[in-house]
């Protein structure tokens, strides 16, 4: 090591040393010491010798990045140092003074020392200015050497690649003679085309969501890299991949997320570090949140209201995601609107306290499971109330069965809800009822046998206006013939028609037979069958039966009766009503398969991808859809596992899986005529 002596006289040295004694060195460092003058005897001379109480290096201890400064009396650092402290930079200028009180002006040495984590690490830039001697270390490795007594300042510029992690730095300063000066720095180099290190990934994530303010507050560490410019926030739908665009960038270690949906999903979220360079960490540990359904549904549609004899009916069109239906009213468009009653699952509401002769104003609104509640609907009304009323009925007809009097009459009006039925018979003063009718018929069947009754009809619209009475008709309910009842009437759907069968006696056939079919609980019958080139017998072990088939059953529900005729052409008793309700005429071919879908949290595996959701105690719910042009009476399943078909009409089945694994549900239709089934439809799913 290069060495320096003070040549100055001892005269000087004594002056130096009494005049520290008395005051503060000018020139101090930013750390101080107490000090204490010894009287000594040198070669006969009185000299004044200043002694510092030295801290111990033990007892001093410096946060990183905080350098641990020592100060030596010689500049070969050897002995106990005269001072330790922290200093947070390495840029002093003494010029021609002590660095702290009780310390020389020339021959003292500095030492700092330093350990810190340099993240990812990266190329640095090592700068040392000093007048004197200077010596830079990286763990314990010589990086800069300028080590001579000079009479001026030089400096000198070392470029390094830093490994990542962390690493000490050691600066030795040595002050030999005239001024002191000394200055040090690493800053990172941050040129994009030098630095193509990128920065470690954030760690210590954390996420916490406020379900009042429907908000997801994030933490993370600070990353330790010297050159770090920021982070990037980036969320995702739990289970689908991050994009490339950040939610937000922020310098802080703390994000909150005010525009979270907040649709009762899972979002998942990463921080990535970028530095001054541009490059981007990878992602931090992902961290998620499960928000509170705040979102509304969407606005109700569709919204349309129907005036009846005691209410109000409103309907609208589904919303998906509604769990129940608002029904607002008001006396004037603009409102105030009061809620007046729900629907649970409906897509209709009566007002039922509303007087349909005072005009109002409604409005609907969609309201989901978390008691989100859409804006309002289009404000709809029934328009000024109707005082006019309906024409009067004509073309009324009436024929006596043993069923009862089929009463029948053409439509009066358009806007007719509904008929009463008005009936007497001969020297009656005043007539019966009356009875209701929804349709232009009307069946009798408490009509006495052998009495003539008179009918006479009046419409009513929805605003309870009536017509004039109609003209008069007259007809007598026929007593039962001598033929016995007919047995055990049914009725089966088929593809092209309803087949109605019963039994045929053993003894006293009937001549013939007679069907009758209706569509309304309160219509008048139709017969539909005369002659037997209508009916056929046929046998079934040993037993002798007799089929109709009615090829020209009405889509919907139809009910039938029959009744035997006797030598005389009298009909019997009417047997009981069978009733079948028949959809879209199907095709002789099988039911196509249902389309399905799974309920969240599960999803179905695609050929590239099958992600466990949901838990083995989770129930699934599997919704089915079925071919909207076929009469579907219901459905065959099965899951992994199942070692046969399970039916049911249903079109919405629930299922929880017993195990984690991953499972198949196969489903076909089932049709009503038949009984066919489908070729299956198949779904896959992960259990996790």
């Amino acid at each position: 090591m290069d060495t320096a002596t003070d040549a100055k006289g001892t005269k000087d040295a004594k002056d130096r040393m009494i005049s520290a004694s008395r005051t503060t060195a000018a020139g101090a460092t930013r750390a101080t010491a107490a000090t204490a003058v010894v009287l000594a005897t040198a070669g006969g001379l009185l000299t004044a010798v200043a002694t510092a109480a030295p801290a111990s290096a033990a007892t001093v201890t410096c946060a990183s990045p905080t350098y641990k400064r020592q100060i030596f009396a010689n500049t070969t650092f050897s002995g106990t140092p005269r001072k330790t402290d922290c200093d947070t930079a390495i840029a002093e200028n003494w010029g021609a003074k002590a660095p702290a009180t009780g310390l020389p002006k020339d021959n003292f040495g500095v030492r700092w020392t330093v350990t810190r984590d340099f993240g990812s690490g990266g190329p640095f830039a090592l700068t040392a200015a000093a007048q004197d001697g200077i010596r830079v270390y990286m763990d314990g490795v010589r990086k800069i050497d300028l080590w001579k007594n000079v009479t001026a300042t030089r400096t000198k510029t070392v470029n390094v690649t830093i490994p990542s992690g962390t690493h000490t730095l050691r600066v030795d300063y040595a002050a030999w003679t005239g001024n002191a000066n000394v200055n040090f720095t690493y800053p990172p180099r941050t040129s994009a085309s030098v630095d193509k290190v990128k920065p470690l990934a954030p760690t210590g994530p954390t996420v916490t969501y406020d379900t009042t303010t429907g908000k997801a507050k994030l933490t993370w560490a600070k990353n330790k890299e010297l050159d770090l410019s920021g982070y990037r926030i980036y969320r995702r739908l739990n289970g689908s991949s991050f994009g490339s665009t950040p939610l937000a960038t922020t310098t802080a270690t703390t994000y909150t997320d005010s525009a979270v949906p907040n649709t009762g999903e899972t979002y998942a979220y990463e921080i990535r570090a970028y530095d001054k360079a541009g490059n981007q960490s990878a992602g931090s540990a992902d961290v998620t949140a499960t928000t509170v359904d705040k979102t509304p549904p969407v606005q109700v549609t569709g919204v349309k209201v129907t005036v009846t004899a005691s209410n109000l009916r409103l309907d609208w069109n589904p919303v998906t995601d509604a769990f129940s239906y608002s029904l607002y009213r008001a006396s004037a468009p603009q409102g105030p609107y009061t809620r007046i009653n729900w629907a649970i699952g409906d897509t209709f509401i009566y007002d039922n306290t509303g007087d349909i002769k005072q005009r109002a104003y409604y409005r609907v609104t969609a309201v989901d499971k978390y008691d989100n509640e859409s804006v309002p609907s289009a404000t709809v009304d029934p328009g000024v109330p109707d005082t006019t009323a309906p024409d009067q009925v004509t073309g009324l007809t009436a024929q006596g069965t043993t069923a009862g009097n089929a009463v029948r009459w053409q439509a009066s009006s358009a806007d007719v809800e509904r008929y009463q039925v008005w009936t007497s018979t001969a020297g009656q003063a005043d007539p019966d009822g009356p009875d209701i009718a929804l349709d232009t018929s009307f069946n009798d069947q408490v009509a006495e046998p052998g009495v003539p009754v008179t009918y006479t009809i009046q419409a009513v619209d929805a605003y309870g206006n009536i017509s004039p009475v109609s003209e008069t008709v007259t007809a007598t309910r026929p007593a039962p013939g001598e033929s016995a009842v007919p047995t055990n009437l049914s009725g089966t759907l088929h593809d092209s028609d309803t087949e109605l069968d019963w039994d045929y006696p053993t003894d006293n056939a009937p001549s013939d037979y007679r069907v009758y079919r209706r569509t309304g609980t309160n219509d008048a019958w139709t017969r539909i069958s005369e002659g037997d080139d209508h009916w056929t017998r046929y046998s079934r072990n040993g037993l002798t039966f007799v089929r109709y088939a009615d090829t020209a059953a009405p889509i919907g529900r139809a009910s039938y009766y029959l009744v035997a005729l006797d030598q005389h052409g009298d009909e019997s008793t009417p047997t009981g009503i069978v009733t079948v309700t028949r959809g879209t005429p199907a095709t002789a071919t099988a039911p196509a398969p249902p389309t399905m879908t799974l309920s969240a949290p599960y999803t179905e595996c695609t050929a590239n991808d099958c992600v466990a959701h949901g838990g083995s105690n989770t129930p699934l719910t599997m919704t089915l859809t079925p071919d909207p042009d076929r009469l579907i009476w219901g459905y065959e399943y099965r899951f992994t596992g199942d070692s046969g078909y399970t039916r049911t009409p249903d079109a919405t089945i629930t299922w929880t899986p017993p195990a984690s694994g991953t499972y198949t549900f196969e489903v076909r239709a089932v049709d009503y005529y038949g009984d066919r089934t489908g070729a299956a439809a198949t779904i896959l799913f992960k259990v996790g």
